[in-house]
């Protein structure tokens, strides 16, 4: 466990979480999710190919970069391309990376000792083609299985969100295990001892919690507002959550979530200024307008 204070975080280099911060102060909370499934490729008149690809990809940067605290490219879309595929993520990193949008690549790896070591040097490490403002993570192996991801996080100035509680049926059988001891609120309280290195308001550390997470939070006495790192709240829109039940269900934690829609902004593809609407349709609910 790395000690408390800010001599542990990168030197000269401003946090992730102050980055992040200062982008939902100045934009909104919302995050939108760059998800290039194929049937969406199909609706966009697109060709389910690299080329299809980069067309979706950069148009959703264009339309939303400068509207959204972040956007959210989902790996396993552009992975199942191969290496086409993984070089217009490559590509995509670096253009909102020139237009100073604020990235987190959605890959939820997690494995142990060097394989881990490899996975943080991908996706966090300065001179990696892949690498973004921060990267999910799954702590299933162990939350401390995670420390290479951590430390070169903290030293790059990158960002960390790791599973906690998702809303998926399945996610119960292993999150909720434990009861008040449960191991969603391990990973709760594990999150917020990683914080204490970083100074300011919101640390580099976050949480995924699915927005249609409903009461478990209270059911399980998750105290998310103790973490002071910021919550990636995936669900907004298709997937049934609105703004108001993201309010509710966070309720004092709120001004930590950055809410997540992704198809229900896409779907209003190609034309940029449609996609750019829906994106300022979400952002108006999210900010209570």
């Amino acid at each position: 466990m790395p000690e408390a204070g800010p001599s542990s975080a990168a030197a000269g280099r401003e946090s992730f979480g102050s980055r992040l911060g200062a982008a939902m102060s100045a934009r909104g909370p919302l995050c939108v999710g760059i998800d290039p499934h194929p049937a969406l490729l199909k609706a966009w008149g697109l060709d389910d190919d690299a080329a299809g690809l980069r067309r979706f990809s950069l148009t959703v940067l264009e339309a939303v970069g400068s509207l959204a605290a972040a956007v959210k490219p989902q790996v396993a879309l552009y992975e199942r391309h191969g290496s086409a595929g993984m070089a217009v993520l490559e590509e995509l990193l670096a253009e909102a990376r020139d237009e100073s949008v604020l990235t987190i690549a959605d890959a939820k790896r997690g494995d142990i000792g060097s394989t881990m070591a490899a996975y943080a040097d991908a996706w966090l490490r300065d001179s990696s083609p892949l690498a973004a403002d921060s990267v999910t993570l799954s702590p299933y192996l162990g939350f401390e299985s995670l420390r290479p991801a951590l430390d070169l996080a903290a030293e790059t100035g990158r960002g960390v969100f790791v599973l906690a509680l998702t809303s998926n049926p399945e996610g119960a059988s292993v999150q909720h295990v434990g009861g008040a001891d449960s191991v969603a609120r391990r990973i709760v309280e594990a999150a917020a001892a990683e914080n204490r290195r970083y100074p300011g308001a919101l640390g580099s550390v976050g949480l995924v919690v699915g927005a249609t997470v409903g009461s478990a939070l209270s059911d399980l006495q998750l105290d998310l507002g103790a973490v002071r790192g910021p919550i990636l709240a995936p669900g907004l829109g298709a997937q049934g959550a609105t703004a108001a039940d993201l309010r509710r269900t966070f309720g004092a934690a709120y001004p930590q979530v950055l809410g997540t829609s992704s198809r229900d902004i896409l779907a209003a593809g190609p034309a940029a200024h449609a996609l750019r609407e829906a994106a300022l349709r979400t952002l108006d609910g999210l900010r209570g307008e």
